[in-house]
This record gives structure tokens, sequence and C-alpha cells, in this order.
């Protein structure tokens, strides 16, 4: 059975530009793009080296299994306060006056502050930070982060932690230059070309504590995150 896939955008370029060249250029699939003109293609994508730019770009992506169950990774992760244990540089987070927003400092900024409000959902396994440097008005610094039963996907207990970080164009300028601290040498998008080595580090990170943790019987959220 074959659906209509694509029909719209067919009729649509039919009655608007008549047939002849491609509606989409560029799409391959099957139909247009048989086996022997695609493979050259993929063997053109696939480079011994890849450029920087070409890796850590506009995204930067970081994966990797950590040996705890899934459930309890997200919770211990859907905590705010978590960033204190596993990230490089976020420290003293407190609780504003503003219902899930917390206030901590990047000491990558020396005393820069950092604010931070966690958006988790339970069903997907997702957790999303939104943060920004000096100002909690407009948290555009997004870390996109993602449990997944490692049982489904690798076929082993476990977790595996999907990361990635989208080059927002406020990483080139600072919109908000009145609410830096007037000393400050450096802007967080300074470090942009470091992301994907930071975050990998941070993530080790995240994987020796909760190993750790999961390995010696410790819940992997810590009492002082449950009590405090």
């Amino acid at each position: 059975m074959t659906l209509p896939a694509l029909e719209d955008i067919t009729a649509h370029h039919t009655h608007h530009i008549g047939a002849g060249t491609e509606p989409i250029p560029g799409l391959m699939r099957i139909e247009t793009s048989p086996r022997e003109k695609a493979t050259p293609v993929l063997m053109e994508m696939i480079h011994a080296v890849y450029p920087h730019d070409d890796v850590f770009g506009e995204y930067c992506t970081v994966n990797d299994y950590i040996d705890c169950p899934p459930d309890e990774l997200f919770d211990y992760l859907a905590d705010t306060r978590s960033l204190e244990e596993w990230t490089y540089s976020l420290r003293g987070f407190t609780p504003t006056d503003e219902a899930g927003l917390w206030l901590a400092y990047d000491r990558l900024g020396s005393e820069t502050e950092i604010y931070t409000r966690t958006v988790a959902n339970r069903e997907a396994r997702t957790v999303d930070y939104h943060c920004a440097w000096d100002q909690g008005r407009h948290l555009w610094m997004i870390y996109l982060m993602r449990v997944v039963d490692a049982q489904v996907v690798l076929n082993k207990p476990g977790s595996v932690v999907l990361w990635t970080n989208c080059h927002h164009p406020y990483y080139d300028d600072n919109p908000y230059p009145e609410t830096a601290p007037p000393e400050r040498p450096v802007w967080v998008g300074d470090f942009w070309e470091m992301f994907g080595a930071g975050h990998e580090l941070e993530l080790k990170n995240l994987k020796a504590i909760a190993e750790y943790r999961h390995r010696n019987g410790l819940p992997i959220t810590p009492d002082w995150m449950r009590t405090s």
C-alpha cells in the first residue's frame, strides 16, 4: 500500500509552476534517487575529518550511556539543584521570588549571576534547562536533554542521555549589556567553540555521579535535595 505522501506539494507545484522540475530541490527519496544514485551522495557525507564548525557550528550535541535507571536519573535531572553537582561551573543555587526560577553563579564569568528554570516532562523524560546570564526576564539559553531507557535502544539496563544546544544569536551579542557586571571581561558566547568539549566533560561528571550512587545503593537524588 502506498500512502499519499507529498501529494499536496506535488499538486501545488504542478498548479503554480508546472511539471518538469522537482517541487522540493534536494529532496532524496528512493522513488527519485535510487540506491545507485544515493550511495555516492552518502559516501561524500562521510568524512575522515570533520571541520569544527560542521560539528559544533549551529548545534552542539553530546550523548552517553549511564548505568542508572532512567526514571531515577530523570528525577535527579528534573531538580534544578542537580546542576550544583554535575556541571563544571554553576554553583550556589537559591530560589528567587518567582516560582520555579533559581539564581546561581556561573564561575566561568567570575561572579556572574545565572538564572535557571527547569521544564521537565516525565512521560517523555525530557529535561530542558532555560537559562540566562545576568537577568531572569528572558531565559534564552536552552539546554535540551532527554533520558532514554537503554533497555529499549541498547538492550541493556540503564539510560542513554541525549543533550543538544542550539546556537542562539545572542551567544554572539549580549542582548542585555546593561545587566552585565561592569568589570567582567567575557561573555558566555565567547565559550561556544568549547561547548562540545565542555558539555562532554559535564556529561561524564553526570555519568560518574549517577553510576557511583547506583552502584553503591545510594539514592540517585541525594538527601540534601530531597529534604531542603
